[in-house]
């Protein structure tokens, strides 16, 4: 194929892992521009995200793959979820800072990773704010249910 002026040569291969079916791409090129996959992929993301735009997409664990869970919700706004004053600056804030510092855990070896316990009685936002929140930064919402069986077809 061809990315702008660069021919890549792209291999696909197709096997079995874990009795699920498994594939691999691969491209490759000649020369030293590394960033031309980066650009490539960021490209397609987006093109595939367009006709999102604007919404939040939920998925749920169906066997071992993240299947599209209801449909594309529209953005809700974090001033529209009521919560104690300066609770959901304050979480924004620590997220935004966390994505955007990986290096940090990079260099001392800290596994990348974060959580947050949201708690609190049935109806009291926290459903709410998290769909907010992955809306205003403009990502997606994997629910798991822990105490669901976990289907591993054979």
């Amino acid at each position: 194929m061809r990315y702008g002026k660069t021919w890549i040569r792209v291999e696909r291969t197709r096997e079995n892992r874990m009795l699920e079916p498994w594939e691999t791409v691969q491209m490759t090129t000649i020369g030293k521009n590394r960033s031309l996959f980066s650009k490539m992929l960021d490209e397609a993301r987006s093109l595939a995200m367009k006709e999102y735009s604007g919404k939040t997409l939920m998925y749920t664990v169906i066997g071992t793959e993240w299947k599209k869970f209801g449909h594309p919700r529209l953005i809700r706004p974090l001033s529209s979820v009521v919560l104690d004053e300066g609770v959901s600056e304050h979480i924004v804030k620590d997220v935004k800072d966390f994505i955007s510092s990986p290096s940090w855990y990079r260099q001392r070896g800290v596994p990348y990773r974060r959580g947050w316990l949201l708690y609190g009685p049935p109806g009291c936002g926290k459903t709410s704010f998290i769909t907010a929140l992955a809306g205003e930064l403009q990502y997606s919402i994997c629910v798991l249910n822990l105490s669901g069986k976990l289907d591993l077809k054979p």
